[in-house]
């Protein structure tokens, strides 16, 4: 087990300080900016509505939802109380969830500090074949202490998750309760993406995202089937800096303040990230190894003086796919989603779903990749509860949830 704690986090113990940018594999398109968007972005209402998914389940604050790609037609969704629950996904008029498995003993989730708690969950890529699977929890041991754990099946035959089984890959002290990030997805290369924020309070305190020798507000990427040195985890050999001094080698992608939400398309293989802004502007991104995406020196595509000078356009910066202000009409927290690949509703095939916590506004994004532009962004008409988060089936559905009325999970349908 790595343990990260506070000499670590301000780089002490990797002399270095403050590293230069990295570089960015292609400067990216122009971001567009959604409150003045240009006359060729179409953004006509999406033909499909949000409608219950399950409509008599509720479960506390579902924060992930997720299939396990094991064949078996389960839907495993955690609270961020550190339940996991799961249902067969056709059952639309299940009432009751199994428990999976209970963690709730050592997560510590408080309303007043509602940024911590059970945050992440990934089924091993071979899970059928091994059982296993990670987790991304706040521990109720110490104040501030994110972990990054595996659990195992119990040997049973039940099929549920055994309590006992922990093995701990990461402990990581976070300097104050908010911006945990959270996301925990295997992606193509069967290699664990974990999302973290830049540690918390405002103005990046620490100065993480731009700092190499810092953990925090950053994307890892780590080998979880092999071990190497004092890590219960291995370094994948094609890490961007992988071999560098006073440098994080988990460190795949930087410069983030605070990820609500990453995901691959099913298809494609593309890495998107929602990443959360602070005064001004929410923004979403595609991710790519070694790409710096600007905070605390720009807040989406846009100056941020707080700590310094800032910086405008840069090629050492990967801009933004695209940008909304904070205000009423668009919102002020991103919830980042997946791309449709799912065969219900055929109309949102290749759009990415997204949406705001605080407005509760949907869009479906459509992206052209041989341009590296977006064509589309496309608003959802809905109830515009807060959007907690999203998930996706086995089957390439993508569901959102809310916390609202107990916890409900919606889906997308053509309307009627």
């Amino acid at each position: 087990m790595r343990s990260i704690f506070p000499a670590l986090l301000v780089g002490s113990a990797l002399a270095g300080g403050m590293l230069p940018l990295a570089p960015a594999a292609e400067p990216g398109s122009p971001t567009i900016n959604l409150a003045e968007p240009p006359a060729s972005l179409n953004t006509s209402p999406m033909p499909v509505e949000v409608v219950l998914a399950y409509p008599n389940l509720r479960i506390d604050r579902p924060v992930v939802v997720t299939g396990a790609a094991d064949g078996s037609g389960r839907l495993f969704i955690a609270s961020q109380q550190g339940q996991i629950y799961v249902i067969d996904e056709s059952d639309t008029q299940v009432e009751e969830p199994e428990l999976f498995i209970d963690l709730s003993d050592r997560v510590s989730y408080k309303d007043r500090e509602n940024e911590e708690g059970f945050l992440g969950l990934a089924f091993h890529p071979k899970f059928a074949e091994n059982g296993q699977f990670y987790v991304y929890y706040t521990t109720n041991e110490r104040p501030h202490v994110s972990i990054i754990s595996q659990f195992k099946l119990r040997g049973d035959g039940s099929g549920q998750g055994d309590p006992k089984s922990e093995k701990k890959l990461l402990e990581i002290q976070q300097p104050f309760w908010n911006h945990n990030g959270g996301t925990l997805v295997f992606g193509p290369d069967n290699y664990l993406y974990i999302g973290l924020g830049d540690g918390g309070k405002a103005n990046d305190p620490l100065l993480a995202g731009q700092d190499l020798s810092k953990l925090l507000g950053s994307i890892l990427r780590i080998d979880v089937d092999r071990t190497e040195g004092d890590r219960a985890y291995a370094i994948p050999a094609d890490n961007p800096f992988a071999g560098r001094e006073n440098v994080w080698p988990e460190i795949y992608a930087s410069g983030l303040r605070n990820v609500w939400r990453m995901s691959f398309d099913p298809k494609t293989g593309t890495l998107w990230a929602a990443d959360v802004g602070q005064n001004l502007w929410e923004e979403v991104n595609i991710i790519v190894p070694g790409g710096n995406y600007g905070w605390s020196l720009r807040e989406a595509g846009h100056r941020f003086t707080v700590n310094g000078e800032g910086a405008g356009p840069s090629e050492a910066l990967i801009d933004p796919l695209i940008e909304y202000p904070h205000t009423e009409e668009w919102g002020k927290s991103v919830t980042g989603g997946a791309v449709y690949r799912g065969k219900a509703t055929p109309e949102l095939d290749g759009y990415y779903l997204y949406g705001d916590y605080v407005s509760g506004r949907l869009w479906a994004l459509k992206y052209d990749a041989e341009q590296n532009q977006v064509t589309e962004n496309r608003p959802i008409a809905w109830s515009q509860l807060p959007v907690f988060t999203f998930g996706q089936t086995d089957s390439g559905e993508v569901l959102m949830t809310t916390m609202t009325s107990g916890g409900r999970i919606y889906k997308f349908v053509a309307k009627q």
